[in-house]
């Protein structure tokens, strides 16, 4: 008999890839599929005849939505490729498929490089620590530069990002990576080389990430890129007692539910019982393994038993969940990415809303971030939802599974809440016949922790199984906190202390006591309002930085100084996922379709307007039945209800629990991220609005477009505000049309479009006081329009005045001049010499409308100095490439040496 041990793998890996969208993921896929033997024939995405492109729209809309998985080989490995999503709509389904990586091979176009989606992904790997190779794709398109792009990788991504490919000498590749490991230089300047296994040593402990380049279209570097996995990879050791992570729900075209799951030890037979990890033994359930499917693309073949290392389908399981273990295998964290938005679902008339609920939750088994809710006082569905590309993806499976048009109604953010400080719950829960107390501390984590339950209670007040079950209960539901009855998360929740009784004590018990307790804690915290954050990169024609500023100005973001990049200006920053919603319409409006925005979530942070948010959510903590706040009593044989601020004097155990340190006073501002982040004291608009009223009544303006952070107040409290800057504040007035018929370039543009010189100089200002911060006022006549009201409208970052019927421009600013200039510094810019000798009569500084300019020009030179000058390394600055005749002129116009027209 044929001894065929020879061509049996040595090795199993599972290879995960990842990449931004039309980066050539699937193509990469294809490329590798056919080189070692899997695929005769070369798939194309754009001929929507790709192999693991299996679903009808993925191939109609030429991306990937649901993660697939191919098995080919390898000389002596066998790998399982799973691809995944590259859309960051359909980032939970990526995400969820990191739990059973053993590599990831990253993918990034050479013309895009590191996109903001790119370090997204990275984060994510290193959250989950997974080895990376990267490989560049699209080398063959113009502008891909292998050694930019790998200064790109070093300076965005990591450092320890080496070149592997043929190209670099081996001189210099062992340098480089004796580089990035103390012990790898050792044997470096000991023997001049570094040995296979230390290199394979290293990229599987993340020391060293390989980067090979190439064109998977043209199917070019490849083969070199699989011969260095095949080379530098290593399968990992398994336990011999059975366990395996269930990643991924769904269902075949017949309707059979699948459990996708990597066999982590042991192995797995067909018809062999599988059981969940729980604490609870009443919650524990076995079920067994009915057919074992290895899928390769749109096909499966069936195994009679799987080892460990292989990914495989199971059928015969209905209570399995992504990021389950089962055997010996932990359950896995929460995950990181989850929807900002969420939508109700529109149902066709006469569609039975519970009998459709009931349908959609088996969407949310394959699609667990959908949250699929219920509200049943509102008889609504709702969903949170990822963007409008899964929008659009819901509603075609929506009537591909069941058969029913439903359509979505208009996206709410999805906010969170936590704790600012410590406190303690207390929850009691003891109608006749049943006892339980808890006692839980709760405490505030750092941002992006979620939640963390533990418990220092002692085994002689509380038993252990009692224990685990409260352990249970805080795990197995999402707490409501109680400004908006959002989740909460990043708290730490520790069980400090607790009460059963011998005889009258059930599991349900302690389930109302420990999320009464939770609720009581939170209603006597300070919670904090957060909100969805997003990490921005905005590419803007160079002359377009001002109104790009001023609008993340708007939006209560922060940014770093703008770089110059081909051309173009690039800003990097966050803003509020509320805010910036729509934008990308409004940079390709006014770049002309030349502008590009990247957004990826960040995270979450403290919310920029609070108080208007729980206002219109309008949620009664208290009203709440299906979340009490209060406690259960007995008295007499009969249960009674105890308010929570009053439970604490109620309940039969002291904690023991206490503050060590004296609770902190609210902080006079909540904080924000990072970067500069220019805002106007809510002091200075709150008696700047009570001016314009005072002149023309009731303001027109956009929604919210004077509302600033500031600290809801709760009942009994002081409300606090930001701290009021100790300078004093500065506003410039501004006489339009004087400054347009003064300024040549504007004067001769007003002659052909009044609107069009009104429109640049408001551009223009809008620049100016992004630098200055000043309140800056521009004030345009309208006197002469017959039965104008006026009109004060907020333009950016700047304010515009339209004056009533029968009042000048110069009647207008002398009011308010003589209004403000009492308490503030008040500077106005205009040419009129009438006009500014009565402004020096109200104490008002004057500039005229050639002062005015050469400040604007300064401030573009300070601009050009302290934001975009003095900047060590290789990023290209705006303004850097002046010639040394123009930054001289530029420097003596800072230094008032000149001016621009001399």
């Amino acid at each position: 008999m044929e001894d065929t041990s020879k061509n049996k793998p040595t090795k199993h890996i599972c290879a995960g890839l990842l990449a931004h969208v039309d980066a050539g993921k699937t193509t990469l896929a294809e490329g590798i599929l056919y080189l070692t033997g899997s695929i005769r024939r070369l798939g194309r995405v754009d001929h929507q005849d790709a192999f693991l492109d299996t679903h009808e729209l993925e191939r109609s809309r030429g991306i990937t939505i649901f993660s697939k998985q191919a098995i080919l080989s390898l000389g002596d490995t066998e790998v399982t490729l799973l691809d995944t999503p590259g859309h960051v709509d359909f980032s939970a389904e990526m995400e969820r498929t990191l739990q059973v990586l053993d590599y990831a091979i990253l993918v990034i176009g050479g013309a895009n490089g590191v996109q903001a989606h790119v370090q997204t992904l990275w984060r994510l790997l290193q959250h989950y620590k997974i080895p990376v190779f990267i490989f560049i794709n699209k080398m063959d398109q113009k502008g891909a530069d292998r050694n930019q792009l790998l200064d790109e990788l070093r300076s965005k991504l990591d450092e320890r990002c080496v070149d592997f490919g043929q190209k670099q000498s081996p001189e210099l590749f062992m340098e480089n990576l004796a580089m990035c490991d103390e012990g790898a230089l050792e044997q470096f300047l000991e023997t001049g080389e570094i040995r296979q296994d230390e290199i394979v040593k290293l990229i599987g402990e993340r020391r060293v990430f390989p980067c090979y380049f190439g064109s998977a279209l043209k199917m070019a570097g490849v083969e070199e890129f699989l011969e260095g996995f095949r080379k530098y990879t290593v399968s990992p050791d398994y336990s011999e007692e059975f366990g395996a992570k269930v990643y991924k729900i769904s269902r075949d075209a017949q309707g059979s539910r699948l459990t996708h799951m990597k066999i982590t030890g042991g192995s797995l037979k067909v018809k062999g019982l599988l059981t969940n990890q729980v604490q609870n033994e009443a919650e524990k359930w076995e079920e067994k393994a009915d057919q074992i499917r290895r899928y390769s693309g749109a096909g499966y073949e069936t195994a009679d038993e799987v080892s460990a290392g292989t990914i495989c389908a199971v059928t015969g399981l209905g209570r399995t969940y992504s990021g389950q273990g089962l055997g010996i295998e932990a359950a896995s964290e929460a995950p990181l990415l989850e929807p900002v938005l969420t939508y109700q679902i529109l149902l066709p008339e006469g569609c039975d809303v519970h009998g459709m609920f009931l349908k959609l939750r088996q969407l949310e088994e394959e699609e667990p971030e959908l949250h699929i809710v219920w509200e049943k006082s509102t008889d609504e569905i709702r969903a949170q939802v990822m963007g409008e590309i899964q929008i659009e993806i819901l509603k075609s499976l929506i009537q591909e599974r069941f058969g029913i048009e439903v359509s979505f109604g208009e996206g709410s953010i999805v906010y969170k809440e936590t704790l600012e400080t410590r406190v303690e719950g207390s929850g009691h829960f003891e109608p006749l016949r049943h006892y339980a107390e808890v006692h839980l501390l709760l405490e505030p984590l750092e941002p992006g922790a979620g939640l963390v339950f533990d418990t220092v209670c002692s085994e002689d007040m509380l038993d252990r199984n009692w224990q685990r079950l409260v352990l249970t209960h805080l795990r197995e539901k999402v707490h409501k906190g109680v400004l908006t009855g959002s989740e909460i998360t990043d708290m730490k929740i520790t069980l400090v202390a607790g009460k059963a009784h011998q005889k009258h004590t059930e599991g349900g018990d302690f389930r109302e006591a420990t999320y009464r307790a939770v609720r009581q804690g939170l209603m006597s915290g300070r919670s904090i309002l957060l909100e969805p954050v997003y990490e921005f990169r905005l590419e803007v024609p160079a002359d377009k930085v001002g109104r790009a500023l001023a609008d993340i100005q708007r939006m209560y973001g922060s940014f770093s100084p703008p770089e110059l990049e081909d051309g173009s200006a690039v800003i990097l920053g966050s803003a509020p996922v509320s805010t910036m919603g729509g934008y990308q319409r409004e940079v390709i409006a006014y770049t002309r379709g030349s502008g590009r925005l990247f957004c990826s979530l960040k995270g979450y942070e403290p919310c920029h307007n609070t108080e208007e948010v729980i206002a219109a959510i309008g949620y009664q903590p208290e009203a709440d039945l299906e979340n009490p706040t209060g406690s259960v009593f007995c008295s007499h044989g009969a249960g009674f209800v105890v308010p929570w601020d009053q439970a604490a004097e109620y309940m039969h155990v002291d904690s023991g629990w206490s503050l060590k340190e004296k609770e902190e006073e609210y902080p006079p501002e909540l904080p924000v991220s990072s970067g500069p982040r220019f805002r106007e004291s809510w002091q200075n608009e709150k008696e700047l609005e009570e001016i314009f009223v005072r002149t023309f009544g009731p303001i027109k303006r956009e929604k919210n477009a004077w509302n600033r952070n500031h600290v809801p107040s709760r009942t009994g409290e002081k409300e606090r505000r930001p701290r009021k800057p100790e300078n004093q504040k500065e506003y410039l007035l501004v006489d339009g049309y004087n400054i347009i018929f003064a300024w040549e370039e504007l004067k001769e543009l007003a002659e052909v479009n009044i609107e069009g010189a009104r429109n640049k100089l408001m551009d223009i200002l809008c620049n100016y006081q992004g630098y200055k911060k000043n309140t800056l006022i521009l004030v345009f006549d309208a006197y002469k329009v017959e039965g104008n009201q006026g009109e004060v409208l907020k333009y950016h970052n700047i304010h515009v005045v339209y004056t009533k019927e029968a009042e000048t421009a110069d009647q207008y600013i002398e009011k308010v001049a003589h209004e403000i200039g009492r308490k503030h510094q008040v500077t106005v810019a205009t040419s009129d010499a009438l006009e500014q000798v009565i402004i020096l009569g109200q104490g008002a500084a004057r500039l005229s409308a050639a002062g005015l300019r050469e400040e604007i020009q300064a401030a573009n030179i300070e601009i050009r100095n302290t934001y975009m000058g003095t900047h060590k390394g290789n990023k290209n600055y705006l303004f850097n490439h002046l010639t040394e005749d123009m930054a001289e002129l530029m420097e003596d116009v800072r230094l008032g040496r000149k001016t621009l027209d001399e």
